[in-house]
């Protein structure tokens, strides 16, 4: 067998083309002095080179393994923006939904403008008569009694002790005060009848002097008088009394013909809009 004139390794560089093997294959391989295994491998490499160019080999025979799966690739540029699609069809109404929870009030708008004034309103029909106002009542008038024990002292009140009149009960006889329960302004008058001593007596309001009267006795045999009066703005609890000033002056005096009497009586009250008194 003849090899070639290069390094041993290297595999011998044949050029046969299929005709000559096809017309005379035993003076082909004479002729390249080959011997017949390598004449053999010849053939088979002519023969499927062949087919392959004219794509008669089974893909069967072609066909390696599976190869190892490919890394993904990098994402690709955005699309363009498709067509719009076509219109669809009307659905049908669906179930009425469960009322909804009541939502938190929300915040106070601005305040509108203020609109025009609105057209006057037709007369109504007259109210029933109303029961009648009584107006607020305090008077009382009381004098001294023919046995009252003289001479009076001057720390304490007069004791008028005959009651004349005391409807509302606002005097107390046995004090000798009157306590004020409607707000608004009275008169207070005393006359007194003096009669064995000369009298000063003065006018108490809550323990204070408001209005002081003197009449001097001069030893004379028929009585004299001294009458005084004030008006005094007063609020419920008030009280008002007579009192004498010296305790030498003391000639208050009582009798079947002559008497000595304390006065008092509301002139208007301070009350508006107040309940009805009787």
């Amino acid at each position: 067998m003849r090899r070639s004139s290069g390094s041993t390794s290297s595999s011998p560089q044949v050029n046969v083309s299929p005709a000559i093997l096809q017309r005379n294959p035993y003076s082909a391989m004479s002729s390249l002095g080959l011997s017949p295994f390598l004449y053999s491998l010849i053939v088979l490499q002519v023969c499927f080179s062949s087919q392959l160019e004219d794509n008669k080999i089974p893909p069967s025979l072609c066909t390696g393994h599976p190869g190892i799966p490919g890394s993904p690739g990098i994402n690709g540029g955005p699309g363009q923006p498709g067509r719009d699609g076509r219109d669809g069809r009307d659905a049908a109404p669906g179930e009425k939904g469960q009322k909804g929870d009541r939502g938190d009030p929300g915040e106070t708008g601005v305040r509108g403008l203020t609109g025009d004034k609105g057209y006057a309103g037709e007369k109504g029909e007259r109210g029933q008569p109303g029961e009648c106002a009584v107006a607020p009542k305090s008077a009382f008038s009381v004098k001294l009694s023919q046995s009252h024990a003289f001479p009076l002292s001057v720390a304490n009140a007069v004791l008028f002790d005959t009651i004349l009149l005391n409807e509302q009960g606002d005097y107390n006889a046995e004090t000798g005060r009157f306590t004020c329960k409607v707000p608004g302004v009275y008169y207070f008058a005393v006359h007194a009848t003096v009669y064995r001593a000369s009298l000063q007596f003065d006018l108490m309001k809550n323990g204070h002097a408001v209005a002081s009267y003197f009449q001097y006795y001069g030893n004379w045999s028929k009585p004299a008088s001294l009458s005084g009066g004030t008006m005094l703005h007063l609020v419920p609890g008030d009280q008002v009394w007579v009192q004498m000033a010296l305790s030498e002056y003391n000639g208050f005096y009582s009798s079947t013909k002559t008497d000595s009497t304390f006065n008092g009586f509301l002139v208007y009250s301070d009350w508006k809009n107040s309940a009805v008194f009787a």
